[in-house]
């Protein structure tokens, strides 16, 4: 039930009706049409812009179509004023009933409560956490694989089909790098001294792997060639970390359903059949690119070179696929696996990327555009940075990981749910101040808090209820008479939950899934003020012994809220509290 589609259905049909009379040209277009809060709750329930967006096509002054439209809205039962405000703006107050069919469909639905079929099935694949198999996940990448994670769930809940994906990066030279820093702990394992020289990984996360090598070959590898062990090595570190990461993600409550490996794409010609695809159609050359002002850029050469006409596809310049000596570039590969996503059916991509691949969006879009001839969108998301923080001071980096903060280390201090509630708290490409001592703080300034008290209090209340004796089951609460909120403050809250559906498709739509951490805190609030009212006045405390029917109506109003509040958290990945320790 969503009550802002609801009346923007009415004022889409109304606006047909002005066409019909002839007070609107025929043939507009209301795609920019919305219905939505208005930015000041003093205005109105809800507001349109329809006057605003359709005066210039219309060639009409935006009053003289609000003034229109309002006399047409105001004739609708359900809307008991419409008034225009400034240039052309609609402000609409509804019948107060309007919104307590909302608080049914909560407790009918539980935590389904919003799920939408706005996807339709489509089938989207969402990219995220990948990073190289050289070590264990950081903090920078806990922001991104919660990000990537709860914006799979959002989508998997607006009705899309949705994959999780991690791409093994263990094509590269780093992992020829991470097999040599092995080696060296292997030494060490051996009891001889490792020479971590400035090239090699340093973190001690490697002893492990340099014990397992010992339990497999013994000393049977040192003073061995490079070429003898380096291929073996190569996988055996790799696979070990994988294991590594795996379990960082689960801590995180991160479970993939694809792990695809770099690896793969070589010596198995997927490499050739993508940019075979592209060669055929008339987007693959030889040439030698322009030297660029500033920094060269990766793949650059000044000779002759196989080039992608990323251009033609809304590149800023054509990309290299292929040096002159043969060896593919980095962008070759990844072209080869979106491809393989293209053909392995997606209607939809996703990447989730750190802040630093901001120089790849426009070639990636450009080759998936090109392999999926315009069919299939990307969409990529870039993760700002993360900023840790414990009491105000900068929090030290990890000795096990050497030179960053693991993953591990910010679960072990704060938990997961408090851990992921925090990263979403921003938009992703906005940076990010995580302090771990403000993370835990039992405070309106800590957000996690905030929502899961507001939580546990409904859960309180309805406890508090049962051993007084009052059905408080969603059964017993869906029969109550709503019409008993009549509070403001109430009004308000059923308001703010009424959103919910609303605020769900926008998420999923402009795949934002801050904005439901956002909602969470907001309704939280509206929560909260009620509870404090009953403080103050003590008719309005939500259990009332000698008025049992506006006991019901208050307990079905905030178990609503709850569902709402479980329904979000559930989307991102967050466990709601049933009680505040």
């Amino acid at each position: 039930m969503n009550l802002f589609a609801e009346i923007k259905t009415l004022v889409l049909e109304n606006l047909n009706v002005l066409v019909t009379e002839g007070v609107l040209p025929d043939g507009l277009n209301y795609a920019n049409v919305a219905v939505e809060p208005p930015r000041d709750a003093l205005h109105g329930d809800m507001a349109t812009n329809a006057a605003m967006v359709l005066a210039k096509p219309a060639k009409m002054k935006p009053r003289d179509i609000a003034d229109a439209l309002a006399v047409k809205l105001a004739e609708d039962p359900r809307v008991l004023s419409a008034d225009v405000a400034g240039p052309g703006f609609l402000n609409l107050r509804l019948d107060p009933a309007l919104w307590f069919g909302i608080v049914i469909e909560a407790l009918s639905n539980g935590t389904d409560f919003g799920r939408s079929k706005m996807g339709a099935g489509v089938k989207v694949n969402v990219e995220f956490a990948s990073c190289n198999p050289t070590g264990p996940l950081h903090v920078g990448h806990t922001r991104g694989a919660v990000f990537g994670d709860a914006l799979a769930g959002l989508l998997d809940f607006a009705g899309y089909d949705v994959t999780r994906e991690y791409y093994i990066n263990d094509g590269g030279a780093q992992v020829d790098v991470l097999a040599r820093s092995a080696y060296e702990r292997y030494r060490e394992a051996n009891g001889l001294e490792p020479e971590i020289v400035e090239d090699l990984y340093p973190g001690d996360y490697l002893i492990p792997v340099g014990e397992a090598l010992k339990e497999k070959y013994g000393d049977s590898l040192i003073d061995q060639s490079e070429s003898v062990w380096l291929e073996d090595l190569r996988e055996f570190s790799t696979d070990m970390m994988m294991d590594l990461i795996r379990s960082d993600l689960a801590a995180l409550g991160v479970t993939m359903d694809v792990f695809f490996s770099e690896k793969s794409l070589y010596g198995t010609g997927k490499i050739e059949a993508a940019l075979d695809d592209l060669d055929a159609k008339g987007l693959i050359y030889e040439g030698v690119l322009e030297p660029p002002k500033g920094k060269l850029p990766e793949g650059w050469e000044a000779r002759e070179q196989t080039l992608f006409k990323s251009t033609e596809h809304g590149d800023d310049v054509d990309r290299p696929v292929k040096k002159s000596d043969g060896d593919w570039t980095y962008f070759a590969p990844d072209i080869a696996y979106h491809y393989d996503k293209v053909q392995r059916g997606f209607d939809e991509l996703i990447d989730v990327f750190g802040a630093d691949h901001g120089g790849y969006v426009k070639r990636m879009k450009a080759a998936v555009s090109a392999l999926s001839d315009s069919k299939v969108p990307l969409d990529i998301k870039l993760c700002q940075l993360v900023k840790l923080y414990k009491n105000g001071e900068p929090f030290k980096m990890s000795k096990r990981a050497g030179t960053f903060v693991l993953l591990r280390d910010v679960v072990d201090q704060v938990g997961p749910d408090v851990t992921r509630f925090i990263m979403l708290t921003r938009k992703n490409d906005a940076p990010l101040d995580f302090d771990l001592a403000k993370a835990l703080e039992q405070s309106k300034d800590n957000p996690v808090f905030y929502v899961q008290y507001a939580h546990a209090r409904v859960n309180s209340v309805l406890t508090k209820a049962g051993n007084a004796g009052i059905d408080a089951t969603d059964t017993a609460l869906s029969s109550s008479d709503l019409t008993l909120l009549k509070h403001p403050a109430e009004l308000a809250l059923t308001q703010k939950l009424a959103e919910w559906p609303r605020l769900l498709e926008t998420a999923g739509k402009t795949h934002e899934p801050h904005r439901i951490a956002f909602y969470l805190y907001e309704l939280a609030s509206e929560f909260h003020a009620l509870q404090h009212l009953g403080k103050v006045e003590p008719d309005m405390r939500f259990i009332q012994t000698d008025c049992p029917e506006q006991t019901l109506a208050r307990l079905a109003l905030i178990r609503a809220v709850a569902v709402a509040i479980a329904a979000g958290l559930g989307i991102l990945g967050v466990t709601p509290a049933k009680e505040m320790r």
